[in-house]
């Protein structure tokens, strides 16, 4: 009884869904507007947002200057977004904010717009075109409307890419380090990197670890330079260690950067100058 109660309603879904299906074909072909803003709309609310997409493709180029244009518009950005078409969405929502700025969606649009470009910011070892154009978008919205609902999400979004930029910099001095340490040369661009990021970023979560990998490129490069200029860079080396204790008294690099500064004060003490450390 029951096995033949679960294919009678497999068959009905069956049937409803081929009937859906049927009916979306059919609007999709006609040439009625009004039929496929009618479906469209419908597939929007009942959450069916691809097939909702393709009709508001079809007809928001017929209602572009009518009272119903405004909401196909959005409602035509809203389901690329939610359909996951992030590239489209973000095109569509900066359309609706230049031909609808005093629109009541206008702040939802601008957000979503921006949300979509964040959507689409790529890992941090990939190019952050993305996510420079996210972060922009981020910022006009932010700046714009102070006091919106999506105020608090928009600034959590703008600072989870700033840190990813940040990362992505940090990243390329650690690499010229590395390869520092086969080609000394290579150091002095680190050590500049490292410096950039620190004066540029403050405030930066990677503050530490840059001002630690300053330290290893300073102490490496010293060491194996020549004798005219070996004291001054150890010097140098040991004005970093001092920098990163002076702003992480705590840090979790304490115990390397430690080795590190007794490397540097055994080989400054075979010269005539004292080093406190």
């Amino acid at each position: 009884m029951f096995l033949k109660m679960r294919s009678i309603l497999l068959l009905c879904c069956a049937v409803i869904l081929f009937a859906s299906c049927n009916e979306y074909q059919k609007v999709l072909k006609n040439t009625d507007a009004s039929a496929k803003y009618e479906m469209a709309e419908k597939l929007y609310n009942e959450g069916d947002y691809k097939r909702a997409v393709r009709l508001f493709e079809q007809i928001a180029p017929k209602y572009v200057g009518k009272p119903q244009g405004e909401r196909v518009m959005f409602f035509f950005a809203d389901s690329y977004f939610k359909s996951g078409d992030y590239y489209l969405a973000g095109y569509q929502f900066e359309r609706f904010v230049k031909s609808y700025p005093r629109s009541d969606k206008i702040q939802e649009a601008s957000f979503l717009g921006a949300k979509s470009y964040y959507e689409l910011s790529p890992a941090y070892s990939l190019d952050q075109t993305d996510t420079d154009k996210a972060l922009a978008k981020l910022q006009t919205f932010i700046n714009q409307y102070p006091e919106s609902e999506y105020f608090a999400e928009a600034n959590t979004m703008a600072e989870e890419l700033t840190a990813k930029k940040e990362k992505k910099e940090v990243e390329i001095a650690k690499q010229f380090s590395k390869l520092g340490q086969f080609n000394f040369p290579v150091l002095v661009s680190a050590i500049e990197a490292f410096d950039n990021f620190i004066t540029d970023n403050p405030g930066s979560i990677y503050r530490e670890e840059a001002l630690y990998y300053r330290i290893e490129s300073t102490t490496t490069l010293a060491l194996n330079s020549t004798e005219d200029k070996k004291q001054e860079r150890l010097q140098e080396a040991m004005d970093s260690y001092n920098n990163l204790l002076r702003y992480f008294p705590e840090t979790q690099f304490k115990k390397k950067a430690d080795d590190l500064a007794e490397t540097i004060q055994k080989e400054l003490s075979g010269y005539n100058t004292s080093v406190s450390k």
